[in-house]
């Protein structure tokens, strides 16, 4: 499966507009809804994992790398879905986690995490060392982060049980504090050329200088100018050309990986590809859909008279206000706008919460109060696409989960376009 990667990038530079998504959450319905997608339109997917989502000390799943992968590998065995399909990646790879520690003991347990990765069958590995840690700038230079992605690269190849098997993504785009600057156009200004040639050229030396392979790198993070604030889409601007494609000059083994490509309208992801974007990530806008089903359901039943207790969005108001981790100092504004923001924001911070034992009782309240129930079409109608529920009337599922599982395909499916790909 990593041969496929290698395959799509050699496409997309020969000129052919292919990319391959992929899903960055570990929640589980959005994955079920991902791979059956995947399964149903015989294409394959990435499953990528991030370094505070998943690593040695559990991250905030709970979950470490090994165990990650056999999470997704239940999930698509429950569903049906071949594992063939399924490739894993690692994202943002590096001291993140860790940089409130000075930089040798946060890279001491970077090197750990990596090792991790590659050992549990990881082959996508997005090194990632751009931020800085105790005492060190925000944002670190090429030169410094290219050096201490290699020494991750040369961790990684040593603990994959196939190191030729692996293949690196390198750069970063990190919004500044506050979020993505606009231009006086108000659209995000792509990657330069320039800047993406000089990424391209600190790790080329830093690979060298511990010989390690280069055209083990194939992918490179640069912004195409897409993003989302808070409550607003950046869309990309189709007609604009960044002329990235000419930095790659060189490189014939490595396309570009956009980031934050959430809620584009769906002509953006050919266009992208176009541009040299091969790997096309997305991760909010699957749980954001799984929420927006959820949220449609409960106003179904409390119009019906079915509700047995409070709203689900009140319910999980009360979680996030018990404890404002995951949400307070992200978003600004009154108690309104706030609550708003915890709902409906972009970001989707919600998602921190419906593993909660809380959230997830109010989630089973609802479809227990729904299930059996008629749910005739004009009523659902009014929340729902004429193709969800067709295809929702379609599965195995209870019909109101078989909805919000299908509202998240509608999230996912513009990724899936041009020239079909095989696993």
């Amino acid at each position: 499966m990593p041969d496929l990667l290698r395959q799509i990038i050699a496409r997309n530079r020969s000129g052919e507009p292919v990319a391959i998504p992929s899903v960055c959450t570990a929640h589980p319905e959005a994955l079920e809804a991902s791979l059956t997608l995947a399964e149903t339109l015989n294409q394959p997917i990435v499953v990528e994992a991030t370094s505070n989502q998943v690593n040695q000390d559990g991250g905030y799943t709970g979950l470490r790398p090994a165990g990650f992968i056999a999470f997704v590998n239940d999930i698509a065995q429950r569903s049906g879905v071949h594992p063939t399909r399924i490739l894993f990646g690692g994202d943002h790879l590096g001291p993140q986690a860790w940089r409130s520690l000075p930089a040798a003991q946060a890279m001491e347990k970077a090197h750990k995490m990596v090792a991790d990765y590659a050992a549990a069958g990881f082959t996508k590995i997005h090194l990632d060392c751009s931020e800085g840690c105790a005492g060190e700038p925000a944002q670190l230079p090429d030169e410094i982060t290219a050096t201490r992605s290699a020494a991750l690269a040369a961790t990684a190849l040593k603990h994959a049980p196939s190191p030729t098997k692996l293949l690196f993504v390198i750069g970063t785009e990190v919004p500044p504090p506050g979020g993505a600057r606009t231009d006086d156009h108000g659209q995000i200004p792509p990657t330069t050329p320039e800047a993406a040639i000089a990424t391209l050229a600190a790790h080329a030396e830093a690979f060298r200088a511990a010989n390690l392979p280069l055209e083990q790198i194939g992918g490179l993070v640069v912004q195409p100018g897409v993003e989302f604030s808070p409550m607003e889409v950046h869309h990309l601007p189709l007609q604009r050309d960044p002329a990235l494609l000419a930095a790659l000059n060189g490189w014939p083994h490595l396309c570009y990986e956009a980031h934050s490509t959430d809620y584009q309208h769906p002509t953006a992801y050919p266009r992208l590809a176009e541009l040299g974007f091969a790997f096309q990530k997305v991760g909010p806008a699957l749980t954001f859909a799984w929420r927006e089903a959820l949220y449609a359901l409960d106003t179904l039943r409390c119009q019906a008279g079915w509700a047995t207790g409070p709203s689900l969005a009140d319910e999980m108001e009360a979680v996030m206000l018990q404890d404002p981790t995951h949400w307070q100092g992200h978003w600004r504004g009154k108690d309104t706008d706030l609550r708003l923001q915890r709902h409906f924001g972009l970001a989707d911070r919600i998602r921190y919460y419906w593993p909660q034992p809380k959230a997830q009782a109010a989630v089973a309240r609802l479809f227990a109060d729904l299930d059996g129930r008629q749910l005739p079409d004009p009523a659902l109608l009014a929340h729902f696409r004429p193709e969800e529920i067709a295809s929702a009337r379609r599965t195995r599922h209870s019909l109101p989960r078989a909805l919000a599982l299908a509202r998240v395909q509608s999230a996912l499916r513009p990724y899936f376009f041009g020239p079909g790909l095989r696993p």
